[in-house]
C-alpha cells in the first residue's frame, strides 16, 4: 500500500511550511519560541489541513524528543499513563512531547489528569483542536498552556505547497489546473494535496488538465460545520453585512449557509436583524420580512432562497436604527443596579388604602380624558425619574414621531 502525498511530502522543517506568516516569519514569537530547545506547553487552534500536526512533528524531530500521538476521539486515561511510563525509557533522554489531537473530546475529568502531568514537567504537551479552546478546554489546564491560532491558508501559498510536490514527482499539470485545486481547497492544504493525489493516480503519466479537475472538484468544498466555530462565523457575518447595509455581502453568506443546509438558523438572524437594525427607521418591514421567513420555512429548500433573498436584500438596503434596543440596553443596566424596586403609587393595580397610607387615593390620571390623549405624569420609580432611554433615531419616521410628541408636550 503507498503512502498517501500528504504523509509522503510532509515538510520536516519550517521553512517548508506554507501560510501562517504570523507564526512562520523568523521574526514572530512563535518562530523564536520553538527554536529554543526548551519547547513550552502550547494549544494549537485552527481548522483541519493547515499544518498544526506537521509543526509538532517538526518540533519533536529538532529537539529530539518522544513524539507520541493521541486523538481525543479514541484516546483514554490509560493511554495517557502509558504514555507516562514510555517516558521512563531510555528513548526518551530528551523528554517525551505528547501531540493530543481534537482534545476538545477529552472531557473534564481526562483533561484534569493531564494537568497534572504537565504541572509535574512529566510530558510537554502540545494540543489541537478545532474548537475555541476557550470554549472546551479546562481553564486550569488552558492557563499552563500558550494558544497559538492556525489560519485558513491563502490560494498562493496552497499552491506554493502543490508546486513542491508537482515538481518533486514531476507530474505535468496546467496551471489552470493548479490554481483551480488551490481555490477550491478553501484554505485546507491537505485536501488539495489528497485531490492532486486522486487526479494523479486516475490520469497516470498525462498531462493533467482543468476539466480533469473540474470532475472532482466541480463545486468548491464548502468549510462550513454547523458544529464548528465556522458556524457562528457565518452567521455573524450574515448579521454584519445587514447591519453594514452591503447587499452583496449579505447575498453571499446567505447562500453559502443555505447551501450548506443551514435554513433554521439563517432564518432566526434574519429575523433578528430586522428587529435590532432597521427597527423603527423602517417598522413596516418587520413583518414583511416575517412573512418571508415563513414562506421559506414552509416551503422548505431549494426554493426558500426565493423568499430569503428578497428579505435579505430589503433588510441591508433599509434604513438603520437600533433607537428601540439601545433604549433596552441602558433600561437593563438600571435594573441591575437595583434602581426602580418600587412602581409609582398612581401606576400600581391597587385600590385600596390602608390606615397607615398617608397619601389617600392612587390619582392616576387617565390619558384619554385629556386634550390630544396626554397628559404629564410620573410613570418611572422615584429613583429613575429622570432617566431619558429612548433618543429618537435620525430617520424619517422617527423623526416624525419626535416632531409629532414635541409638539404635544411642548
Amino acid at each position: 500500500m503507498s503512502v498517501p502525498f500528504a504523509e509522503q511530502f510532509r515538510p520536516e522543517k519550517i521553512e517548508d511550511m506554507v501560510g501562517q506568516p504570523h507564526l512562520f516569519s523568523k521574526n514572530s514569537i512563535f518562530y523564536k519560541t520553538i527554536s529554543k530547545n526548551h519547547i513550552p506547553n502550547m494549544i494549537f487552534y485552527g481548522p483541519p489541513g493547515v499544518g498544526k500536526t506537521t509543526v509538532a512533528n517538526i518540533i519533536a524531530k529538532n529537539t529530539e524528543m518522544l513524539l507520541c500521538k493521541l486523538n481525543g476521539t479514541t484516546a483514554s486515561l490509560d493511554d495517557v499513563k502509558k504514555v507516562i511510563d514510555d517516558s521512563k525509557s531510555v528513548f526518551a533522554s530528551k523528554g517525551v512531547l505528547l501531540y493530543l489531537d481534537e482534545i476538545q473530546y477529552f472531557n473534564k475529568k481526562q483533561q484534569q489528569s493531564l494537568l497534572e502531568y504537565v504541572e509535574k514537567g512529566l510530558i510537554t504537551l502540545i494540543a489541537s483542536t478545532t474548537e475555541n479552546p476557550y470554549f472546551y478546554i479546562y481553564p486550569a489546564l488552558l492557563s499552563r498552556c500558550t494558544v497559538f491560532e492556525f489560519k485558513l491558508i491563502s490560494k498562493d501559498e496552497i499552491k506554493k505547497g502543490l508546486e513542491r510536490i508537482v515538481n518533486l514527482k514531476k507530474i505535468k499539470i496546467e496551471d489552470e489546473a493548479l490554481d483551480r485545486l488551490a481555490l477550491a481547497s478553501n484554505g485546507d492544504v491537505r485536501k488539495a494535496i489528497n485531490n492532486l493525489e486522486v487526479i494523479y493516480l486516475a490520469t497516470g503519466n498525462k498531462t493533467i488538465k482543468l476539466k480533469d479537475v473540474d470532475e472532482i472538484v466541480d463545486k468548491a468544498h464548502i468549510v462550513y460545520d454547523k458544529s464548528e466555530d465556522k458556524h457562528f462565523d457565518h452567521l455573524s457575518a450574515l448579521m454584519k453585512s445587514l447591519r453594514g447595509s452591503d447587499p452583496d455581502a449579505a447575498i453571499f453568506y446567505l447562500v453559502k449557509m443555505l447551501e450548506a443546509g443551514d435554513l433554521q438558523a439563517v432564518c432566526r438572524r434574519i429575523l433578528c436583524s430586522v428587529n435590532e437594525d432597521v427597527g423603527l427607521a423602517y417598522p413596516g418591514l418587520i413583518p414583511i420580512v416575517k412573512s418571508c421567513v415563513d414562506i421559506a420555512l414552509q416551503i422548505g429548500m431549494p426554493e426558500a432562497k426565493l423568499p430569503l433573498s428578497n428579505a435579505v436584500v430589503l433588510i441591508a438596503t433599509a434604513p438603520k436604527s437600533n433607537s428601540a434596543y439601545m433604549a433596552y440596553a441602558k433600561a437593563v443596566s438600571d435594573i441591575q443596579m437595583g434602581k426602580g424596586s418600587t412602581v409609582p403609587r398612581e401606576l400600581q393595580n391597587t385600590h385600596f388604602d390602608g390606615e397607615d397610607q398617608l397619601n389617600k387615593g392612587q390619582n392616576y390620571k387617565y390619558p384619554h380624558d385629556y386634550k390630544n390623549h396626554y397628559v404629564k405624569q410620573q410613570y418611572l420609580p422615584d429613583d429613575v425619574k429622570d432617566a431619558h432611554y429612548y433618543i429618537y433615531g435620525n430617520n424619517k419616521f422617527e423623526q416624525a414621531l419626535k416632531e409629532y410628541w414635541d409638539k404635544i408636550k411642548k
